[in-house]
């Protein structure tokens, strides 16, 4: 595999930053080159503008508004999004339900959501994960019960990320419990101002209002939003989660994170001079540079399979993936030791222009550390990812 940007490559490269640097709002960059929190219109601007040129879903066929983007050129856009400081293109919508839609929704299905997704007209949460069905999701209970043109929904989900901010929310219901669970599940889009939905937060250690719990009492869906055939959901489940898991990889971001980690590490000393200099604290940053290295490249393999959909091998990029980000989050908080500790909320939500103890950079890092223990959970915990890599790659 030839690893080697051609001249094609580097021109369009240029092209990107180009865009980026016009485009990308300041205010936006810096919130999230220092980590502060992003509103729900931080999310929705920014999808706007990038949709205003045509490159919100570099990874969607041509003819539902793709960009006809070589995978090559595809890395190159997430890496110079995610070195320039842009808030993510959220993958609910544009990465999860999009593909399913096309791959198993049917002509009138396509027509009205796809537009709305590719423009950020709806944003969407994922109602997968219940409070007994978590990485065991075949075992969940929210029930789909047939009533003329309807369907009756009754269940919990939970974890759902800013399912707060969401018009719509795609769901896994159980429409069949006679058969074998995986094959009694069906899935579901479902309108979230319909009567019976409530939405409750779930306040997480860093004190931010990132995911929830779903109630549903007798909410009616139409028939007409069942993607594909009723209880065959698992199948198009399976098919989301590969793409969820490559995604979760975050190759880019990480690459930016570690340059943020070395900048904070050749800042604050140890025994006078700069850590980066600290022979044992530089060899777990260049151990760490060579894993996200190896991820990347294999993240790459993944994408030049442009003809397939992802198979077993998201789970090892979503595996290793969210280790790279866990440790970049420890060696920050390890950069700083004691400094890491203050938590200032007001700066995090932009209520103050700098960090009460006046160190902008440290302020978010205790946070960010707890919030990012959740990665080797969400997606499917790495234990699952592990068993589904033996099994489906290894043949153990």
């Amino acid at each position: 595999m030839d690893l080697t940007y051609t001249a094609a490559d580097l021109a369009f490269r240029d092209m990107v930053r180009g865009f980026l640097d016009i485009n990308l709002p300041s205010d936006l960059q810096k919130k999230v080159r220092n980590h502060l929190r992003l509103s729900r219109q931080d999310y929705v601007r920014w999808h706007q503008i990038v949709a205003r040129q045509g490159w919100a879903a570099p990874g969607w066929p041509v003819e539902h508004g793709g960009t006809g983007w070589s995978a090559t050129q595809r890395h190159i856009w997430e890496e110079e999004c995610a070195r320039a400081g842009t808030p993510p293109i959220l993958p609910f919508g544009v990465n999860m339900v999009a593909p399913v839609i096309m791959a198993f929704g049917n002509e009138a299905q396509k027509a009205h959501y796809l537009p709305r997704i590719l423009h950020c007209d709806d944003w969407w949460c994922q109602g997968y994960s219940e409070p007994g069905s978590g990485s065991d999701l075949a075992s969940l209970k929210t029930t789909a019960e047939r009533d003329g043109d309807h369907y009756i929904v009754n269940g919990q989900k939970t974890w759902t990320t800013l399912a707060q901010h969401a018009d719509m929310i795609f769901c896994l219901v159980r429409t069949d419990s006679t058969v074998r669970k995986q094959e009694g599940i069906s899935f579901l889009l479902i309108d979230m101002k319909t009567p019976g939905i409530t939405v409750r937060p779930i306040i997480m250690l860093d004190e931010d209002h990132e995911v929830n719990e779903v109630f549903f009492d007798n909410v009616k869906v139409p028939l007409q939003n069942l993607i594909g055939q009723e209880n065959k959901g698992w199948t198009y489940a399976k098919y989301l989660l590969g793409h969820e898991r490559t995604g979760i990889a975050a190759v880019g971001r990480s690459k930016r994170e570690l340059l943020f980690l070395k900048k904070i590490a050749s800042e604050h000393f140890k025994h006078g001079k700069p850590l980066m200099q600290d022979p044992l604290y530089a060899a777990k940053v260049a151990s760490l540079e060579i894993e996200l290295m190896a991820l990347e490249t294999t993240v790459l393999r993944v994408l030049t399979r442009e003809s397939h959909a992802p198979g077993p091998e998201a789970s090892l990029l979503k595996v290793r993936g969210s280790e790279i980000q866990q440790q970049l989050t420890e060696l920050m908080v390890e950069a700083l030791g004691p400094d890491a500790l203050p938590f200032d909320t007001d700066y995090l939500e932009g209520k103050a222009d700098h960090a009460v103890t006046g160190d902008d950079a440290a302020a978010p890092l205790a946070g960010y550390y707890f919030n990012f223990r959740k990665t080797s959970i969400y997606g499917g915990s790495n234990e699952i990812q592990k068993n589904i890599i033996t099994q489906m790659i290894l043949g153990l």
